[in-house]
């Protein structure tokens, strides 16, 4: 397992949660496990890789790490205190923490009911958990190692993370928390356009060869296992070709608002079991539903229309391939991009739809309160700084509630209006995109920071 840092981490820069992982995995104060879930392919096994690396590089003994793919054959049937047993007597002793990687976790029947003992009673052990198969992890992790587990969700590349590990320089960087330095805007555009339809997986986003056949790599190695395999294991589900066809409607009709009503229709599903279908796939990290408000902010008691997205807009060029970002449909894309920054956090977004005449905000985040507190239209045009007819939503809503700022996307003009005291902005989507993505980082450290001093402990 030793050897050349650059042999562990295969060449691949870091991704920006690195540090952070690390943190929850050395903190002495915390006394759990890192259950380290993700997407397939989203880089979890690399990010351990760089881990490790890390350690040696802080001077921990090549002894007292040891990392496991527990889908090996020969380790079938052997328990994880008989594993970490043979570690031990394999290893010198010595004094200092011993940190303990099991990949592929899910291959390990009742892996969390043998993990919990080991964080209770075993102090001296800085275990981290991953595996592949998302939907299992998530739920076993969930139902059995309250207090003594740490999920941490490892999402698809963010647009400030694909810029940062591709060789080309990025044309925005930042300067400082919250300003940014844009070089040449069309040239971003470039790079948010082939973020779109290649950024979210390090291998797509970085593999030429990879990158000429996307619809192999997305199909054949995360959209077929999590279909084919994931979710029927975990659920029992017995017509995946059903499932696969309710995930390839979803898929086509990303950032569109959808029913069940509708959902069923077209694909020939009862209501109910659409309804299964979507908390699985949502599960397995494959989709995000959104959920409408009113005017008002508030859920709507009858959810009949919702939102679906891809968590990433790649899959999209992996099942029907590549978008010209001049097509009429790039424009969902462009919204399912910006949203993907976000889907992993905490906030509370839905979207507005109301009235008559069907007021429409693509964004709406709302306090804990449920009150709403930001506002954003997503577009990829430049018209509509000079019809603001086109954001009649955004406005009403801006007014109804008072929103200081509100914001809506173009394709490459930066602007600012004022509307009722209240402030109108306008940032091209690349740009929104590139800001969502580093405050998500900067957002996940904060919750650790606050998990820390005992406010989410």
């Amino acid at each position: 397992m030793v050897g050349p840092v650059g042999d562990l981490t295969l060449g691949y820069r870091p991704r920006a949660y690195l540090p952070l992982v690390r943190q929850l995995l050395i903190d002495e104060g915390l006394r759990r496990a890192v259950v380290l879930l993700g997407p397939r392919r989203v880089g979890k096994t690399i990010l351990i890789r760089h881990l490790i690396a890390d350690l040696l590089q802080c001077g921990v003994a090549p002894g007292r790490i040891a990392y496991i793919e527990m889908d090996h054959p020969l380790l079938h049937g052997q328990s994880m205190e008989s594993l970490i047993r043979q570690i031990e007597e394999a290893t010198p002793h010595g004094e200092g923490a011993r940190y303990l990687f099991f990949d592929e976790i899910q291959s390990h029947k009742d892996w969390e009911k043998h993990l919990k003992p080991l964080v209770d009673h075993r102090p001296d052990l800085r275990i981290l958990v991953s595996g592949s198969a998302a939907a299992a992890l998530k739920r076993q992790s969930t139902e059995s190692g309250a207090g003594r587990f740490t999920d941490f969700l490892l999402p698809p590349l963010t647009f400030s993370e694909y810029l940062s590990l591709r060789p080309e320089p990025a044309a925005i960087r930042e300067e400082d928390l919250g300003l940014y330095s844009l070089e040449d805007i069309h040239r971003l555009n470039g790079q948010f356009v082939d973020y779109v339809n290649f950024g979210g997986y390090p291998e797509l986003a970085l593999s030429l060869t990879v990158r000429s056949n996307p619809e192999r790599f997305v199909k054949s190695d995360i959209v077929d296992k999590v279909l084919l395999r994931d979710l029927p294991q975990l659920y029992g589900i017995k017509d995946i070709q059903e499932l696969n066809s309710l995930f390839t409607l979803l898929a086509f009709n990303t950032a569109e608002e959808v029913s069940f009503e509708q959902l069923s229709q077209r694909s020939g599903v009862g209501k109910q079991t659409i309804q299964r279908y979507i908390e699985y796939l949502e599960a397995a990290f494959l989709i995000k539903r959104v959920f409408r408000v009113d005017q008002d902010g508030r859920r709507y008691q009858r959810e009949r229309n919702f939102k679906v997205y891809l968590t990433n807009p790649a899959m999209y060029t992996g099942l029907f391939g590549a978008r010209n970002p001049d097509e009429s449909e790039f424009g969902h894309l462009v919204e399912t991009a910006v949203f993907a920054q976000r889907f992993h956090e905490d906030a509370r977004l839905n979207y507005a739809r109301w009235g008559s005449d069907h007021s429409e905000v693509d964004l709406v985040e709302s306090s804990l309160a449920n009150k709403p507190v930001s506002a954003l239209e997503i577009k990829w045009s430049d018209r509509h700084i000079d019809r603001l007819d086109e954001l009649k939503g955004l406005t009403k809503f801006a007014r109804f509630h008072n929103l200081p700022v509100v914001w809506a996307t173009t394709r490459t003009k930066f602007g600012k209006l004022d509307i009722d005291g209240g402030d109108l902005r306008f940032w091209p989507a690349a740009v929104l995109a590139f800001h969502y993505g580093v405050q998500a980082v900067v957002g996940r450290v904060s919750d650790y920071e606050a998990r820390i001093k005992g406010i989410d402990s």
